[in-house]
């Protein structure tokens, strides 16, 4: 297959260099950072994929001209191996409809993304769910040390590997094993819960490196190990290794936090096409689109139950039913990506989303000029540049978040210090966003206040909210994705030494 119009360049593996045994830098994630597109015509196509794992991982592997393993997205598809015209090679994993509904909606999604989110919704325990989780864990490590070269570095992401450390070393001692969980990790009480406990703590532990977000997801992860009797030493420490953990084999693995980022190059200019000029067209038009309210709320999920957004559109129903707002004068965006949909709490989440959405459209709209814009499939990079520098008042306010990426990237898209954050306290990125509008999701009050505290700071007290945010776009401008990267691979060098 040649290049395509979407800037992925696809080759046999033969032309790249061949990819068995000749990467000394390996990720490992469940999805290629790449969609699989099929044109009217049956051509195969592929583009890159959305996502915070994939902005933050890709340029580490561009960096590394480095191999990333995963399954490319399409049941039943095994594509031969091929570079991104950056240089980096793609291995597929191929993934069966039966491997996508157990181990991916199933147990990934529908068993530990519950459990490791404080319970929001209640998980489920099937075990033909974990026989599936252990065979597709088992397939992703074999290929894994397939293509490593000896001595290799292997950095395994997320919640959905948690067993291949383990598998990992065993088919290939050599390595050097990284580990990084994308999402909280759960008070000990929580995840005894699970019934196979000790399989997934005994998966990590071969690691020489485990990271996790936040200081309090270390805790929780050190207090769970110390009931193992695991020897422990050391002090919880933030981008480095500063916990050791001996296990009864005599294995020594390092745990530290290591909070993500963004690219924040990728945020520096307007559009990723054009000039300026046509991009304060193009968002002078958005604006004037929407009837030109003169305060825009935006909000950017997956439309997932842990992201909060119901109660955001109720905590606004509200203040526009009280007269805080004026619906004359303010707009709701609401970007909601498709996430999960065959699930069935994903389902009821869209239908009660979805239900709200049209019930403050029809108490509060003017005919032609909704209060709530509405969209439900995913934007370009370029259109979610737009919107993010639209909006005056960014709402992320999710019931539980390992980090939030979004809410780093519209900060960074604030180099003149204008708009106002409204940030969950329970989002991963409240711990470094300090300056943020902090409000409690499940209070619809503390959200309706927090709200509001943006608006009117926005309007009463510009001088003080510019500080606020200048000093949270030099948190995120300073402490970027290269930084996380950098100090994860460079302690996971120590552990390993």
């Amino acid at each position: 297959m040649s290049e395509t119009a979407t800037g992925v360049s696809v080759k046999g593996a033969n032309q790249t260099g061949g990819a068995a045994g000749n990467n000394s830098f390996v990720v490992v994630a469940n999805r290629l950072p790449v969609d699989m597109i099929t044109e009217a015509d049956g051509t195969k196509t592929w583009q890159a994929s959305p996502g915070g794992l994939v902005s933050a991982l890709s340029p580490v592997l561009e960096k590394h001209q480095g191999c990333w393993v995963g399954w490319p997205g399409v049941a039943d598809e095994s594509p031969e191996p091929f570079r991104t015209e950056r240089g980096v090679l793609l291995h597929p994993v191929e993934l069966t409809q039966y491997d996508y509904e157990e181990f991916y909606e199933g147990f990934s999604n529908a068993t530990l993304w519950p459990l490791y989110h404080n319970l929001i919704v209640t998980p489920e325990f099937n075990r033909s769910w974990w026989d599936a989780y252990r065979d597709v864990n088992l397939r992703f490590a074999t290929e894994v040390a397939s293509v490593a070269a000896h001595g290799a570095t292997v950095w395994v992401q997320d919640y959905q590997l948690q067993l291949v450390p383990g598998i990992l070393r065993q088919l290939r001692p050599d390595l050097t094993i990284g580990f990084f969980l994308h999402i909280p990790f759960p008070p000990p009480e929580i995840y005894r819960q699970l019934p196979w406990r000790d399989e997934m703590l005994r998966g990590l532990m071969d690691a020489d490196l485990i990271g996790f977000h936040l200081v309090s997801n270390v805790r929780n992860f050190v207090e769970l190990c110390r009931s193992y009797d695991f020897e422990i030493s050391g002090d919880i420490t933030i981008r480095e290794a500063g916990i050791t953990i001996t296990t009864p084999s005599g294995h020594k693995l390092g745990v530290g936090a290591f909070p993500i980022s963004i690219d924040t190059s990728a945020m520096a200019t307007p559009t990723a096409s054009g000039s300026h000029e046509e991009a304060d067209e193009a968002l002078e038009q958005m604006h004037l689109d929407m009837g030109s309210p003169s305060t825009v709320f935006l909000g950017v999920d997956r439309l997932d139950y842990t992201k909060g957004i119901l109660q955001r559109l109720l905590a606004f129903e509200e203040l526009l039913d009280s007269g805080a707002l004026d619906p004359a004068d303010v707009a709701l965006v609401q970007l909601a990506t498709p996430s999960r949909e065959r699930i069935d709490s994903y389902r009821i989440t869209r239908s009660n989303v979805e239900e709200a959405v049209g019930r403050i459209n029809g108490r509060f709209a003017q005919i032609g000029r909704p209060v709530v814009h509405y969209q439900h499939r995913s934007v370009s990079k370029d259109v979610l540049m737009r919107y993010y520098r639209l909006a005056d008042i960014m709402l992320v306010t999710p019931f539980r978040d390992g980090m939030n990426l979004v809410a780093k990237e519209f900060v960074a898209t604030r180099a003149d210090s204008s708009g106002a954050l409204v940030l969950s306290e329970f989002a991963g990125a409240a711990d470094e966003l300090t300056q943020a509008h902090l409000c409690n999701p499940f209070d619809i009050e503390d959200t309706k206040k927090a709200m509001l505290q943006a608006a009117w700071g926005l309007k009463d007290n510009p001088e003080m909210m510019k500080e606020r945010m200048a000093s949270m776009y030099n948190q995120v401008m300073e402490h970027d994705v290269d930084l996380w990267a950098s100090a994860f691979l460079s302690a996971l060098d120590k552990a390993r030494a």
